[in-house]
């Protein structure tokens, strides 16, 4: 029951690693093969260590890859976030199909912050020349 089991999700893993190898081809532009690519592959090494749980009785093996799955799904969507946003900052253009592009005009080139046009200005909680200034210094240390 359990090799059957096991062979399902490493079926399942290998199909969703050949969609994010797919989307890495097929899509237009950096942003949409970095939402395909850590979709898919997240999903389909999920589903091989999880099939690698199901298969080995060892605790040691299936707490590791437990443990992977847990660390996977939580830092894969915050590094294709940071990538994404440095990527966009960067000036990495668009695919010409894109509608729109709801950033544009809203990042500071100066601090790197998203800010919205039509919210009210409210008082920041350091200044911003006073955080860069701290950061030179702290680099010049």
């Amino acid at each position: 029951m359990k090799e059957t089991f096991s062979a399902v999700l490493i079926i399942v893993g290998a199909i969703f690693t050949v969609l994010a190898a797919v989307g890495i081809l097929r899509m237009p532009d950096l942003f949409q093969r970095l939402s395909t690519a850590t979709k898919a592959a997240t999903l389909g090494v999920g589903s091989l260590l999880l099939a690698a749980a199901v298969y080995f009785d060892d605790l040691g093996t299936t707490t590791r890859a437990l443990a992977t799955i847990f660390f996977l799904v939580l830092t894969a969507p915050i590094a294709a976030h940071i990538i994404g946003r440095a990527a966009y900052f960067v000036g990495t253009p668009l695919w010409e199909g894109t509608i729109s592009d709801e950033l544009a005009g809203r990042y500071n080139p100066e601090t790197h912050l998203l800010e919205s046009p039509n919210a009210a200005k409210s008082t920041p909680r350091r200044d911003s020349k006073e955080m860069i200034e701290s950061e030179n210094k702290q680099q010049i240390r």
